[in-house]
């Protein structure tokens, strides 16, 4: 079965944030494509330095996709989370904090009843997270 990659939307600040969440989750930023150089650079004549397309690559081959809304109206991120589930609650530790800097954080890292370590927040480019650590067994 093919794995859901999130692909998320930004209003200008797509490269500036897939930055972010490569140095915060240890990740690699494997492409930026900009309008200006994609097939579709006409389309986005009032936009030339957004982003079309990138991908980012993080530890334990998981991805995560982004954009510039571009010429479409760009009404934030709604109805939706980006999980991440460590193996351990050091790693998750580090993780919310990485992500936690300028942030909302909706639920400080805890105990649950599904995982060790549990933890909600905004990020300052206004993307959901929830971070898991060491998942208990069902």
């Amino acid at each position: 079965m093919p794995q859901p990659i999130p692909y998320l939307a930004f209003d200008g600040t797509c490269a500036e944030a897939m930055a972010f969440y490569a140095e915060a989750l240890g990740g690699t930023l494997e492409r930026v494509l900009r309008a200006a150089d994609s097939p579709m650079a006409e389309h986005f004549k009032d936009h030339p330095e957004a982003v079309v397309h990138a991908r980012l690559r993080l530890p334990g081959d998981g991805l995560l996709m982004a954009g510039d809304a571009g010429p479409m109206p760009y009404e934030g991120i709604k109805g939706v989370s980006i999980t991440l589930n460590y193996d351990t609650v050091a790693a998750a530790e580090q993780a919310f904090a990485a992500l936690a800097a300028r942030a909302t954080v909706v639920m400080p890292l805890q105990a649950t009843f599904w995982a060790r370590a549990w933890g909600m927040l905004n990020d300052h480019y206004g993307t959901p997270w929830i971070i898991n650590g060491e998942l208990l067994p069902d």
